[in-house]
């Protein structure tokens, strides 16, 4: 392990490098993207990253349409942040105009199918791994689908558009849509969440992809903090927030890491979830959705694996490239590391912030 600290010097450089990511509006990770280009400036007091991404979502704004097939994964939520600390109208009007057209989307349940068609995301396994001619036959024509990511899209964005467009039941859509998730993803035999569901044959597949956990977490907490105490379901929310977090703590290795898939030795270390993990437990505390007692070692360990797990240039390493997602776990094995990316470089910057955060109100 390294002896890198997150220093406001090597803030700016994990900030930097992620705003260098080419972002194509919109794709996988963008949420935490530039959720954490707007904590790097929060931490420095330097607006150069808040400015960027004003700039990036206004021009976004003003050619919003047609909609693309990715706009599940724009930043809704850290574009509500941006409109309540500037005021810009047009940004107001777009994202309202976005979460209307979201949903609109077909749902199963209170969950927007992400994929009509599936083999957007889903690929031959990475490795080389083979099919069995059942599954081949399958990858044809796999049908619609929903995936775990999106967790971390739509219902922290609608929760937070209700202070944005107040009265327009946006709080009610958010919870019923992420435990509508839970109820379709969560596996019976580990109480991970699965990578996906298919609708055709309907199961989900790959019980405890790391980061997807940190992207469920993540979005359940940010729900829970812009529910009021009394809106149905928030308890419910908050029930589920403190289950998931508990349930990782039995998967967290002694370094402070978690494996890829966080129950199988054999899928191997992928660092982006111990930045995720951090990040989440210590919003969750200074929320007061997880207990202290329980939360603020393991809150702690996950930081400081995280920063062994830079480099002086502001590099995360050890983040596996985009996953995709397959039909057997093998898959998640094989994937490429060492990718500098948004959701390697966001959470980093997310967990600086929300651990300053709890520290400053356990010293208050």
């Amino acid at each position: 392990m390294s002896d890198i600290v997150l220093t406001p010097q090597l803030v700016a450089a994990v900030a930097d490098r992620l705003r260098d990511h080419a972002f194509q509006t919109w794709f996988y990770g963008d949420s935490i993207g530039f959720e954490g280009l707007i904590a790097a400036s929060d931490l420095t007091g330097n607006p150069t990253w808040f400015d960027f991404s004003h700039g990036f979502f206004r021009a976004w704004a003003s050619r919003r349409q047609p909609w693309q097939p990715d706009d599940n994964t724009a930043p809704g939520h850290a574009m509500c942040t941006v409109i309540e600390r500037t005021g810009d109208a047009l940004l107001r009007e777009a994202v309202i105009d976005l979460a209307r057209h979201l949903r609109a989307r077909r749902r199963v349940g209170a969950v927007s199918i992400t994929f009509e068609d599936t083999l957007r995301s889903l690929r031959m396994p990475y490795g080389g791994v083979k099919l069995s001619a059942e599954e081949e036959a399958q990858m044809r024509d796999p049908g619609p689908g929903i995936w775990l990511d999106c967790m971390h899209f739509d219902p922290p964005f609608f929760a937070h558009l209700e202070r944005i467009d107040p009265g327009a039941g946006w709080s009610e859509v958010a919870v019923a849509e992420i435990l509508a998730y839970r109820d379709l993803l969560v596996d019976a035999g580990t109480g991970l969440y699965q990578h996906f569901w298919l609708e055709r044959t309907g199961r989900a597949y790959t019980r405890g992809w790391g980061r997807g956990q940190g992207w469920a977490l993540l979005g359940l907490i940010d729900v829970a903090e812009h529910l009021s105490a009394t809106q149905r379901g928030a308890e419910e929310v908050r029930a589920e927030t403190l289950r998931l977090a508990r349930l990782m703590l039995d998967w967290q290795l002694d370094d402070g890491n978690w494996w890829s898939l966080v129950h199988e030795p054999k899928s191997g270390p992928e660092s982006s979830t111990a930045a995720f993990m951090a990040c989440a437990f210590f919003r969750g505390m200074s929320l007061g959705l997880l207990p202290q007692s329980e939360f603020a070692e393991p809150a702690e360990r996950a930081y400081r694996a995280m920063e062994a797990n830079l480099d002086a240039n502001g590099n995360l390493l050890g983040v596996s490239a985009a996953v995709y997602s397959a039909l057997v776990e093998e898959h998640y094995w094989h994937v490429p590391l060492d990718r500098i990316v948004p959701w390697g470089q966001g959470p980093a910057l997310t967990a600086a912030a929300a651990r300053k955060a709890f520290l400053a109100t356990t010293h208050d």
